[in-house]
């Protein structure tokens, strides 16, 4: 967090905007997460949800983002079984930029 933190202030209003080497290996390593990650997902009737969580220092896995959507009137006549390849080629979808990332092999 420390390291976003220091990204951020490059957006403050007063903040003169630099970016030097300083910035560049902040944001390369910001790009590294070394933490595991994992995606939970359910698909029902009628909409379908995801989770991304993250496991942090003291081994507690915690949400990082949500997504749920409803489904369209051809999905809801899908197999449960297709519903649920569906919540996840979604969830992989949205927050491909992050599991991209991860050094770990990430959970569904």
């Amino acid at each position: 967090m420390k390291i976003a933190r220091l990204l951020h202030k490059l957006t403050r209003k007063e903040q003169k905007w630099e970016w030097e080497i300083r910035q560049e290996k902040l944001f390369k390593a910001l790009k590294k997460l070394d933490k595991k990650m994992r995606m939970e997902v359910d698909a029902s009737d009628y909409m379908t949800g995801e989770v991304l969580s993250m496991k942090c220092n003291d081994g507690k896995w915690r949400p990082v983002a949500y997504l749920s959507k409803l489904l369209n009137e051809i999905e809801r006549n899908y197999e449960i079984h297709n519903k649920e390849m569906l919540v996840v080629i979604r969830g992989l979808e949205n927050w491909r930029h992050l599991l991209e990332s991860t050094r770990f092999k990430f959970e569904i």
